[in-house]
């Protein structure tokens, strides 16, 4: 029983962090083709405000690998 919420509690973890991280993109993605069109030089800052919301999923995964190895 404790190992099985363990391993919820793992991909809750990883799983919410993506879901985050999809939302953020859609949402960073569509203000950014609106800005592009607008002011076309940006595309190098699009493209990095485009990458930060990679480091959720990577926190996440930090977070269940922490959670599958220190809890026993």
């Amino acid at each position: 029983m404790t190992t099985g919420l363990i391993a919820v509690g793992a991909g809750l973890a990883i799983g919410l962090a993506a879901l985050a991280t999809g939302w953020a993109q859609a949402r960073i993605g569509a203000a950014a083709v609106g800005a592009l069109l607008e002011k076309p030089e940006s595309l190098g800052t699009m493209i990095i405000l485009l990458v930060i919301p990679e480091t959720l999923i990577i926190f996440g995964f930090t977070i269940a690998i922490l959670i599958l190895t220190t809890l026993k």
